[in-house]
Protein backbone atom coordinates (compact mmCIF):
# COMPACT_ATOMS: atom_id res chain seq x y z
CA UNK A 1 0.00 0.00 0.00
CA UNK A 2 1.28 3.65 -0.67
CA UNK A 3 0.81 7.25 0.68
CA UNK A 4 1.83 9.01 -2.04
CA UNK A 5 -1.24 8.69 -4.77
CA UNK A 6 1.02 9.90 -7.83
CA UNK A 7 3.19 7.11 -7.34
CA UNK A 8 -0.16 4.49 -7.12
CA UNK A 9 -0.81 6.27 -10.03
CA UNK A 10 2.58 5.48 -12.12
CA UNK A 11 2.59 1.89 -10.96
CA UNK A 12 -1.27 1.20 -11.77
CA UNK A 13 -0.99 2.26 -15.44
CA UNK A 14 2.80 0.51 -15.33
CA UNK A 15 0.87 -3.01 -14.21
CA UNK A 16 -2.43 -2.10 -16.56
CA UNK A 17 0.19 -2.12 -19.65
CA UNK A 18 2.13 -4.89 -18.12
CA UNK A 19 -0.24 -7.25 -17.46
CA UNK A 20 -2.72 -6.07 -20.40
CA UNK A 21 -6.02 -6.10 -18.13
CA UNK A 22 -7.79 -3.35 -16.60
CA UNK A 23 -6.17 -2.16 -13.17
CA UNK A 24 -7.83 0.26 -10.23
CA UNK A 25 -6.54 2.16 -7.84
CA UNK A 26 -8.34 1.90 -4.78
CA UNK A 27 -8.51 3.97 -0.77
CA UNK A 28 -8.51 2.07 2.07
CA UNK A 29 -7.84 4.46 5.45
CA UNK A 30 -5.10 6.72 4.47
CA UNK A 31 -3.59 4.57 1.98
CA UNK A 32 -3.66 3.78 -2.18
CA UNK A 33 -3.83 0.40 -3.02
CA UNK A 34 -3.66 -1.37 -7.26
CA UNK A 35 -5.21 -4.53 -7.72
CA UNK A 36 -6.73 -5.76 -11.28
CA UNK A 37 -9.84 -4.62 -11.62
CA UNK A 38 -11.67 -8.38 -11.48
CA UNK A 39 -10.17 -8.62 -8.28
CA UNK A 40 -11.80 -6.25 -6.53
CA UNK A 41 -14.98 -7.15 -4.78
CA UNK A 42 -14.71 -5.85 -1.20
CA UNK A 43 -16.97 -3.11 0.01
CA UNK A 44 -14.83 -1.53 2.31
CA UNK A 45 -12.62 0.07 -0.25
CA UNK A 46 -13.19 3.51 -2.70
CA UNK A 47 -11.93 2.69 -5.93
CA UNK A 48 -10.73 6.28 -7.58
CA UNK A 49 -9.13 5.47 -10.60
CA UNK A 50 -9.49 2.10 -13.53
CA UNK A 51 -6.60 2.04 -16.10
CA UNK A 52 -7.26 0.32 -19.45
CA UNK A 53 -4.11 -0.54 -21.12
CA UNK A 54 -6.13 0.30 -24.61
CA UNK A 55 -7.71 3.46 -23.61
CA UNK A 56 -5.46 4.44 -20.91
CA UNK A 57 -7.22 6.01 -17.38
CA UNK A 58 -9.97 7.91 -15.72
CA UNK A 59 -11.02 8.58 -12.65
CA UNK A 60 -14.04 6.21 -11.38
CA UNK A 61 -15.61 9.32 -9.44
Amino acid sequence: MQHDLSLAQKHAWNLARTLMTPIVIFKFDDEYGVLPADEVDDAEIVILFEYDPYTGGHSVH
